[in-house]
């Protein structure tokens, strides 16, 4: 088997659409990927000929040991560069992720060991991700999302959805990053949600609030 750039890209998108989403279809990684429904056919048919994803009669498509094997590697992978753009080169936090989705496929298996061992064991990425965390996992550590967060309670912001560039500076630019502490003011009836960050107050649409995770501050 060749695993290529684009089947390493297509396993690794099963397995985070599957771990944020639940069920994959077909549909789903052609939005994940915005590639067209035809491509991801083609495509679904090379990995199940390599043996690295099932498909069953419902066109619910699963990763065999083989294939999520291959997209854990590439998570990791992805995570690392991640911390190593904005903690080493100090690479603006909002940009990392895009620039992380071309060069994970370049690292080696010692460049990734010595990676880990200039890094430390630190597991959270600079948009705070842990490797492979579902929603039903942050939830499990006692997060919410900002838009379900009660009015005044403080919540420190934890993580945040990373595939989005242009919502990241749009955070960014509000002051919106991890380990900033907030408190919702109120749910507005127009479904935004008025927030105070510090001695500033913004505003902030419900679609971009629930793409921030958040736990009450002790």
């Amino acid at each position: 088997m060749i695993l290529t750039i684009s089947k390493e890209d297509y396993v690794k998108a099963i397995a985070e659409a599957e771990a944020e989403e639940g069920t994959v279809i077909a549909a789903t990684i052609a939005r994940w990927l915005q590639v067209s429904p035809p491509a991801v056919a083609l495509a679904l048919r090379r990995l199940r000929r390599d043996k690295l994803v099932t498909v069953d009669r419902k066109g619910v498509i699963s990763l065999t040991s083989e294939g999520r094997g291959i997209a854990d590697k590439l998570r990791l992978r992805h995570h690392l560069v991640e911390r190593m753009l904005h903690e080493l080169l100090g690479i603006e936090w909002y940009k990392v992720h895009d620039e992380a989705e071309r060069l994970e496929h370049a690292i080696s298996a010692d460049v990734e060991q010595r990676l880990v061992g200039i890094l430390g064991p630190s597991n959270r990425c600079p948009h705070g991700n842990e490797i492979n965390k579902s929603p039903a996992d942050l939830r499990k550590q006692g997060m919410q999302l900002l838009w379900e967060a009660p009015a005044g309670v403080p919540v420190k912001i934890d993580c945040m959805y990373e595939r989005d560039r242009k919502l990241l500076e749009y955070f960014d630019g509000l002051g919106i990053r991890p380990g900033v502490r907030a408190t919702v003011l109120e749910q507005n009836y127009d479904g935004t949600l008025s927030l105070r960050l510090g001695e500033k107050g913004i505003v902030l649409g419900e679609a971009a609030a629930r793409k921030v995770w958040v736990s009450p501050v002790d």
